[in-house]
């Protein structure tokens, strides 16, 4: 399935109302740790292609990375990953938190 790249409110509205899970990544295309973060999701999201992956670079689209924040009441980190199901947060972790591992064990505990 891979990763398909978000940049708008309307968007995330669009992907919850067509996925009842998913993941998603805020990445910042400045930060060396968000540079290994996209990395560790993108070659997560290849393995475990059957769930639907999402990111948002946050200099791009910080409207929609507010609203993201704002709207889970969540503070916003970068890098900053989600697994969101029925348009609530069951799982969220920020920089070096997110590894490879860590989204294949919330995966395997909440999608599989």
């Amino acid at each position: 399935m891979g990763i398909t790249k978000i940049t708008a409110v309307e968007d995330f509205q669009r992907i919850k109302g067509e996925n009842k899970i998913f993941f998603l990544l805020k990445n910042s295309t400045t930060c060396p740790i968000s540079s290994q973060a996209y990395e560790e999701y993108q070659n997560f999201s290849e393995d475990y292609g059957d769930v639907a992956c999402y990111y948002l670079n946050v200099q791009e689209a910080r409207p929609l990375s507010n609203t993201i924040s704002e709207h889970y009441e969540i503070k916003h980190e970068s890098p900053q990953a989600f697994l969101i199901k029925e348009d609530r947060v069951l799982w969220h972790h920020s920089h070096w938190n997110i590894t490879y591992s860590s989204l294949k064990d919330v995966y395997i505990k909440n999608v599989q």
